[in-house]
């Protein structure tokens, strides 16, 4: 089904070949490596680096959302921003649901439409669309590239290179500035056949994610697809499968375009927006995934995230084994919490009774999903016991399609709700299922608590993704577990047909980019607060260890939940009391006792007492390194000493594109995360961008730290300004104090700047 080959591969001609094999038929492979799709865009969009090995990309457009499009603007607004030099697509398909006697929300919406009235950008009213089937209907074309503040930004399908990341990669853009990052390699996910009724893009892509997530081999890379299987896919489901790459940990993707893509753009009036891409050069790449689509099952993603994949099949005969495995690993995750969560308790009559069903969002919600859902459901029931079945259409204009058809009364007379376009089940605010609950859903992620649940309140239930044609086929047997392929294909009716109602977003969306009008003022509700004043890196640093987290992979999702936080991303300060609360509910008291110590070292950076207590803290470095004590302290004044908190996780940073993950850290006094390695590249950057320092210790160091626990990193900001790779530091616990060497990985000339100015604010302020 899939086959890594870990090894440089060479596509001339359609056939795949060694660098050996090339490099007999005189292919230059040096060349060759020019020539793959992502090499052609980058370099097309890349203003010119005195680095080989060095990218300075521009975007043609970028997308945020409503839970993220505030704390961009208002970055961007106190770094000097004047107008949106580019397309800005504004959402609002996240924050739509507002809270009974609330109004952040609603405020927030105001704000985002008085700002693309001001700067000169696009607004989407509410529930018009998700955020990336608007980029999909509107922006996305053939040889572009687009930035977004999610990470499920990806368009590579529709020939477009989407790369997802924190709000501070926006604002460099909306300030003319760079998107800089190392030349990424290329693998090429090379597709074969066609794949069988009732097997859907959800499947391929769980499979792919199952084969590439653990052992990194997409890791920070880009995907690119190719292969005579292409040919067999519609557009939708190129889509589907495209914009899960996000769950690979790749940088972006990229397709090649066909006639059907072209036939995509000209639906949507956008014909100009077509190029075929292409290899019709020797294209070399850095390995290959290989994709037989016709031997791709029915997969299910079992809790608690995308790479726990199984056939369906698989899980059908040996449920009992595999849920009692996922169970165990909840205990020793959750503890007391998951002993009401059960996968085993699903488990009646040698059949898995599933407790809820949906299908929404940028993932699931496609015209052609949903019509295929209803074909499945028609003239049958989703019962009246505990399941449930909702759908969620990506677009307003998909919707009407789908009434249009019939799909809508189809739905609707077995028993699915129908709902509006909203991203609430991708991040748990809406359809939350019942404690010890399993959901099958057709969406993105399914994190702990990304469903909506809250295991530090001892509510947890679960989540398995599956592809939309299985979902319905459970439903249509009243919850039972049951695989698409198992359906009659033969039977099934239905028209795939599509057409594009532009007319809806002509009246309803605010189209200024072009247009700024100054004179408009930001209407900003009492929620909207701006970012706190933050200092620039000091001399030395003294960071107290607030929370350790020895989980393999920690997600953005714990660092900052999701859900019903999302309405507080607007206000900093409000925000960051729920950091870690569902990982570690005392991190937030922790970090405030560091922060007040800092507070008073900038009020009086020789108060005895302060000088004193910070003394205490580093007594054993006085026995260890007489002269170093010596250097920091004698003076009797912490003027050089910034005092601040830190967190340790084994591989931070997982999921979701958040700045907040970061962000909220630093309000709270954060200067650094440790870490063995990074999840991600945005998480990386997000810390970057608010000035803390993304340290990388020796593996199994930093799991023997305990809270409480200081880190003292002596001329951590000459360090920086030396461009040193890694710096000297004390691990201080207790009575001993142990040398420790802190990596600090590849850092570009301006993200060493931002951590010295102490974030990004700071660095546009002064000038840079």
């Amino acid at each position: 089904m899939i086959t890594l080959q870990d090894r440089p591969t060479i596509l001339a001609d359609g056939a795949l070949l060694s660098q050996e094999e090339a490099q007999a038929r005189g292919i230059d492979v040096d060349a060759a490596h020019k020539e793959t799709l992502a090499a052609r865009i980058l370099s097309a969009h890349s203003k010119p680096s005195d680095r080989d090995d060095l990218l300075h990309v521009t975007f043609d457009a970028l997308v945020s959302h409503d839970i993220t499009y505030v704390g961009i603007i208002q970055t961007a607004r106190a770094s000097g921003l004047t107008r949106f030099p580019l397309p800005y697509a504004l959402t609002n398909c996240h924050n739509s649901l507002c809270a009974v006697g609330g109004t952040i929300n609603e405020d927030d919406h105001l704000f985002g439409l008085t700002a693309a009235q001001k700067y000169g950008g696009t607004f989407v009213p509410t529930n018009l669309a998700v955020i990336h089937q608007y980029a999909r209907e509107m922006l996305a074309g053939c040889g572009r590239m687009i930035l977004g503040s999610d990470s499920h930004t990806r368009y590579g399908a529709l020939g477009c290179m989407g790369v997802g990341e924190g709000g501070p990669e926006l604002v460099k853009q909306l300030l003319s500035r760079t998107y800089d990052i190392p030349r990424p390699q290329v693998v090429l996910i090379w597709l074969e056949n066609a794949p069988r009724p009732g097997v859907g893009p959800q499947d391929v892509a769980l499979a792919i994610i199952g084969a590439v997530f653990k052992n990194g081999f997409v890791k920070n890379k880009v995907m690119e697809f190719a292969g005579p299987g292409v040919a067999s896919l519609s557009v939708e489901y190129r889509c589907g499968i495209d914009v899960m790459t996000t769950e690979t940990t790749c940088l972006s993707s990229i397709w090649v375009t066909d006639d059907k893509v072209q036939q995509y753009l000209a639906c949507h009036g956008r014909q100009d927006d077509f190029k075929k891409l292409d290899h019709t050069a020797p294209a070399a790449f850095a390995s290959v995934v290989r994709v037989d689509l016709a031997r791709v099952e029915p997969m299910i993603a079992l809790p608690f995230h995308p790479s726990n994949v199984y056939p369906i099949a698989e899980v059908q005969k040996h449920a009992r084994d595999i849920f009692a495995t996922i169970d165990e690993n909840a205990r020793k995750q959750f503890g007391a919490t998951a002993e009401a969560f059960s996968l085993c308790n699903k488990i009646h009559d040698n059949e898995v009774q599933v407790d809820q069903g949906i299908i929404a969002g940028c993932a699931g919600g496609s015209f052609e999903n949903l019509t295929l859902a209803a074909a499945i459901l028609e003239g049958k029931s989703t019962g009246n016991a505990a399941f449930s079945l909702s759908v969620y259409p990506a677009s307003e204009p998909q919707a009407l399609a789908l009434v249009q058809n019939g799909s809508y009364a189809k739905l609707m007379a077995a028993g699915a709700l129908i709902k509006s376009a909203f991203c609430g089940p991708c991040f748990g605010a809406g359809d939350t299922p019942a404690h010890g609950a399993l959901s099958i859903r057709h969406s993105t992620r399914n994190f702990p608590n990304r469903e909506g649940s809250k295991p530090g309140n001892g509510q947890l239930s679960g989540v398995a993704l599956m592809d939309a044609r299985s979902i319905a086929a459970t439903a249509a047997n009243g919850g039972r577990l049951t695989k698409a392929t198992d359906l009659d294909w033969d039977k099934l009716s239905c028209s795939l047909d599509y057409h594009f109602d532009a007319g809806i977003y002509q009246r309803r969306c605010y189209q200024g980019y072009g247009n700024p009008k100054p004179e408009t003022k930001l209407v900003c509700g009492p929620n909207i607060t701006d970012w706190p004043t933050m200092s620039a890196l000091p001399e030395h640093l003294l960071l107290r260890v607030c929370c350790v987290i020895t989980d393999p992979v920690t997600t953005t999702d714990e660092l900052i939940p999701s859900g019903e936080t999302s309405s507080l991303r607007s206000n900093p300060r409000k925000l960051s009391e729920f950091t870690l609360s569902r990982r570690d509910p005392q991190y937030v008291s922790r970090a405030k006792a560091v922060q007040a110590l800092e507070t008073a070292r900038l009020a009086n950076a020789e108060d005895p007492a302060l000088v004193q207590s910070v003394q205490d803290m580093c007594a054993p470095l006085e026995q260890a390194d007489a002269a170093l004590w010596q250097r920091l302290f004698d003076h009797k004044s912490l003027a050089d000493m910034g005092i601040g908190s830190t967190i340790f996780a084994v591989k931070p940073g997982d999921g979701s594109a958040r700045e907040q993950a970061a962000s909220c850290q630093k309000v709270l006094g954060g200067w650094a995360n440790l870490a063995e390695e990074y999840a991600t590249k945005r998480y990386r950057s997000n810390l970057i961008n608010w000035g803390m320092l993304p340290f990388l210790l020796t593996p199994g160091l930093g799991q023997q730290l305990q809270d409480g626990d200081c880190v003292l990193v002596p001329d951590v900001r000459r360090a920086i300004e030396d461009k040193a790779d890694s710096l000297q530091a004390w691990i201080l616990h207790e009575q001993t104090a142990r040398p420790v060497t802190l990596s600090l990985g590849a850092l570009t000339e301006d993200e060493r700047t931002i951590i010295l100015n102490g974030c990004l604010i700071n660095f546009y302020r002064n000038g840079n």
